[in-house]
C-alpha cells in the first residue's frame, strides 16, 4: 500500500543479491502489502533466477532511472552503503539498508543528514531486533522490575557466513571486523532493552592482520543498568544469546537459535520482521535513522579508543 493507492502493495527494489538476499526476496514475496518489484546486481549469474520475474539491472542508478519504486533494499557490501543509499535519499526513495550504515561514521551522519532535510525514511535493518525468543523475553519482565543488567553473546566462525561475500574478510571493505559487523546487530539488541547506552569500554583482540576478531564491549544506560557485549569472529559454533539480571535478583536468558536448527534458519522469520517494519515506516513517514547511527557512533568509538580500561557494570551492583 502506497500513499497515492492505499490499496496497492508497496514496490520495493533489491538493490544486490548476495547471501542475505534470499532472506529479503522470501520476506517480500510472504510479507502483505508488499512486493519485489525490481533487482539489482553488478553480476549476471546473480540476476538469471529473477530474469524472468521482475526487471532486472546491473547498477542502482540504472534501476533508479527506470522507475516504478515506492523503495528499497539495500544489500551491498559494506563499503557500498554511503553511495547507494547517498544517491537512493537523494532521489527521494525510502531506504532499508543492511547493518552497518556505513564503513565511515562521517558518512552515516551525512546520510542521516539528507534524509532527514528531505524527509526520506532511512532505516537500518537489525534483524536480531525481530528475533522471537529475544522478544518473548523481553516481554517476560515482569512489571515493575528493571533490568540491572544485559549480556548478549554474538559467537561465530565468520568464514561459515560470509559463504561467496569474500568482502567480509575484508578490513576495508567490511570496515573493520567482529566490532563493525557483529557488533551493530548485538549493540541494537542492548539498546532493545536498555535504551540508549553509551560505551564505558572496550577489549579488542586482533589477529597477526590487524583484524579484529574478538571483542567485549561494556555499555551503561541512563538507568545505571549496565550491558556487556561478547564478540567473536573466530568461535567454532554459533552462539547467539541473550542474558538479563533483573532487580529482583532473578536472572533470565533467551537463546536467538532455539528451535531454529538449521544453518540461518532464525534468519527467515526475522527477515519478515525487518520487512513489514520497514513497509510501516514508510507508510507513516517515520524517521528511523537513529538506530543504524547510534550503533556506528558505538563501532566508531570502540575503533578510536581500544586501549582504554574496561569498566564492566554488569559486575560492579548497577544502580536500579
Amino acid at each position: 500500500m502506497t500513499a497515492d493507492d492505499p490499496t496497492r502493495p508497496l514496490r520495493v527494489g533489491l538493490i544486490g543479491l548476495g547471501v542475505i538476499s534470499r532472506f529479503y526476496a522470501a520476506a517480500l514475496a510472504e510479507v502483505p502489502g508488499v512486493e519485489l518489484a525490481a533487482v539489482c546486481d553488478l553480476r549476471d549469474e546473480a540476476l538469471a533466477p529473477y530474469r524472468d520475474r521482475v526487471p532486472c539491472h546491473t547498477g542502482h542508478r540504472e534501476l533508479l532511472a527506470a522507475g516504478g519504486l515506492d523503495a528499497a533494499v539495500v544489500n551491498v557490501p559494506n563499503d557500498a552503503h554511503a553511495e547507494v543509499c547517498g544517491d537512493l535519499v537523494a532521489a527521494g526513495l525510502p531506504v532499508c539498508v543492511e547493518k552497518p550504515l556505513a564503513t565511515r561514521l562521517a558518512d552515516g551522519r551525512a546520510l542521516v543528514r539528507a534524509a532527514r532535510e528531505r524527509g526520506v525514511v532511512l532505516f537500518t535493518a537489525f534483524h536480531r531486533r525481530y528475533n522471537a525468543n529475544a522478544l518473548e523475553l523481553l516481554e517476560s519482565v515482569p512489571p515493575g522490575v528493571s533490568i540491572e543488567s544485559v549480556v548478549v553473546r554474538y559467537l561465530e566462525k565468520i568464514e561459515e557466513h560470509a559463504g561467496a561475500d569474500a568482502w567480509y574478510l575484508d578490513a576495508d571493505r567490511c570496515g573493520g571486523g567482529c566490532v563493525a559487523d557483529n557488533g551493530p546487530n548485538a549493540f541494537d539488541t542492548v539498546r532493545q532493552f536498555l535504551g540508549p547506552v553509551e560505551l564505558a569500554g572496550a577489549e579488542v583482540v586482533r589477529d597477526a592482520a590487524g583484524t579484529d576478531r574478538q571483542a567485549t564491549v561494556t555499555l551503561t544506560a541512563a538507568s545505571g543498568a549496565g550491558g556487556r557485549v561478547e564478540l567473536d569472529w573466530s568461535y567454532e559454533g554459533e552462539c547467539k544469546d541473550v542474558t538479563l539480571r533483573l532487580t529482583d535478583g532473578s536472572v533470565h536468558s533467551a537463546d536467538m537459535l532455539d528451535g531454529y536448527p538449521e544453518f540461518k534458519q532464525s534468519l527467515w522469520h526475522e527477515y519478515r520482521g525487518i520487512v513489514a517494519d520497514f513497509a510501516r515506516a514508510v507508510r507513516a513517514g517515520e524517521d528511523r535513522a537513529e538506530g543504524g547511527l547510534a550503533a556506528l557512533e558505538l563501532v566508531a568509538e570502540i575503533y578510536r579508543g581500544e586501549q582504554r580500561p574496561a569498566t564492566d557494570p554488569t559486575t560492579t551492583g548497577a544502580a536500579r
